[in-house]
């Protein structure tokens, strides 16, 4: 399936040489600057990037993925990988890249007895959740139906359903990789263990993920949402409220915290809009609702609310709900660390971020964790940072380039404010331009970098993957033999 209607450049009207080798060695299609379409083929979800890759290639399945790493290699292209397209930091272009563009691998096939889904690297999730509701199940995917499942699974995935099943990169049952030198291995915990351990949570490092096998989760097609406004001079009562009895929900709930101004537009009651606020969003992701009804009834009446836009709808709809909030082309800039804790001095902080926002659709977000996520040893996967019960992330949004210095600004000092109660370990999917990038990708992965470093370096020794939240390649003797076992005997 792909999302646009794209008529192939015939090989002789391409500019550039490497689109032309790769017009005459792969099925899909292929672009460069000289191509109808090319302007509309290279952008991605965030404004804030706007690159000129030399060559966007879009494979049909692994064998022509694979021949565009290849010809990367051949001609001294930068390599990007866009799944997606909908990562806050734009990781998916750059200028003069070679593009591997998974728009058209976005087959989704359901194995409703096994529980298990078959879905191709450049699915979103709003392809998943039409594949996998009618059978009554769901995947552990994300918050924002647009948004690529490559993407959030390979840097973890946090949804609705975390809490309850864990996040998406632990319900990864096996991928099918081109690695890069442009061979296609498949890899579960039987088969290149190393490479599948590094894939859950390590990001895009280890090459170009054509296909994962997921693990489905039974939820019934229909859901009760709680998405309650409240006055945000009520913020440290309603924090309080939650937190207090974290440790009697059930899991098939998992808070989410929203402070900000509500937009003024539906579904916001005229009353509502333009006022401060913090809202509490939660679903009841329990297998059976009775379990989670008395725990959302809760969450809705922690004050005197503004409003509640949520309420019983399909599944499908509760995963489009924040849509229209992160609209294409719209600029962004994200930043994010665990929490600590959020007592009534880090509320109260918060609230005075909130009071010096740049106008528009800004937020501070904090998602409570804990339950599956934490459950989960930290050398057990890639994704190191589980012991947290709380997740900070700063959202700056807005629509003009004048803006960007302001906004960008906002968000830094925001989380700067309030870094007595964080980590400063963040969660790879949320940063934007991030100041200090390696050192902020250490503090991500932990004690799990220096192992993911070893297996970088038997996967991807020379770095061609080095778009992405980004692990250096370290070789020692035993990765340098692993790699060559993956060269002489792919699976």
């Amino acid at each position: 399936m792909s999302s646009t209607v794209t008529i192939p450049t015939p090989r002789d009207a391409l500019r550039h040489p490497a689109a032309r080798s790769l017009a005459a060695r792969m099925r899909g299609v292929v672009i460069d600057a000289g191509s109808p379409g090319y302007d509309e083929a290279r952008a991605v979800w965030n404004g804030m990037f706007d690159r000129r890759p030399a060559v966007i290639a879009r494979p049909v399945d692994a064998a022509d993925a694979a021949e565009a790493v290849v010809v990367a290699a051949a001609h001294g292209l930068p390599l990007a990988v866009r799944g997606g397209g909908h990562h806050v930091a734009g990781l998916a272009t750059d200028d003069g890249a070679l593009v591997i563009d998974l728009r058209d691998l976005r087959n989704v096939d359901v194995d409703a007895a096994t529980r298990v889904a078959r879905v191709g690297g450049g699915a979103t999730w709003a392809d998943v959740d039409a594949a996998t509701a009618p059978h009554a199940l769901a995947a552990a995917g994300g918050l924002v139906s647009e948004t690529g499942v490559a993407g959030l699974t390979l840097s973890g995935g946090m949804g609705w359903l975390r809490r309850r099943v864990g996040l998406s990169c632990d319900n990864l049952l096996a991928a099918e990789v081109v690695l890069s030198d442009g061979r296609i291995v498949v890899c579960d915990e039987d088969r290149h263990p190393d490479l599948y351990w590094a894939l859950r949570g390590g990001g895009g490092n280890f090459g170009v993920v054509t296909r994962f096998d997921l693990r489905l989760h039974p939820l019934p097609t229909e859901v009760d949402v709680a998405f309650t406004l409240y006055p945000l001079e009520d913020a440290a009562r309603v924090v309080a409220g939650v937190l207090e009895g974290v440790a009697g929900l059930p899991e098939g709930i998992a808070p989410l915290f929203v402070f900000g101004r509500a937009p003024e537009a539906a579904p916001f009651p005229p009353s509502v809009q333009g006022r401060a606020y913090v809202a509490v969003l939660a679903l009841n992701g329990e297998a059976e609702p009775s379990a989670g009804e008395a725990a959302l009834t809760r969450l809705r009446a922690l004050a005197a609310p503004l409003a509640d836009v949520g309420g019983r709808m399909p599944y499908v709809e509760a995963q489009r709900m924040l849509d229209a909030d992160y609209p294409a082309g719209g600029r962004y800039y994200w930043t994010s660390a665990s929490l600590t804790g959020l007592d009534g001095p880090a509320v109260a902080e918060i609230v005075r971020r909130i009071e010096a926002m740049p106008a528009g659709h800004s937020t501070i977000d904090v998602w409570v964790q804990g339950g599956a996520i934490a459950r989960v040893p930290v050398g057990a996967t890639a994704y190191a940072d589980r012991s947290a019960p709380l997740l900070l992330n700063v959202e700056a949004n807005w629509h003009h380039p004048a803006d960007d210095d302001r906004y960008v600004a906002w968000a830094r000092t925001s989380l700067a404010a309030l870094a007595p109660w964080h980590t400063g370990a963040g969660y790879l999917n949320f940063p934007g331009l991030m100041e200090d990038p390696a050192s902020r990708v250490r503090r991500a992965f932990g004690p799990n970098y220096e192992r993911l470093a070893r297996v970088k370096a038997a996967y991807d020794p020379d770095n061609a993957f080095r778009r992405n939240q980004n692990v250096t390649p370290r070789v020692d003797p035993v990765v340098a033999d692993a790699a060559e076992g993956v060269r002489r005997d792919p699976a």
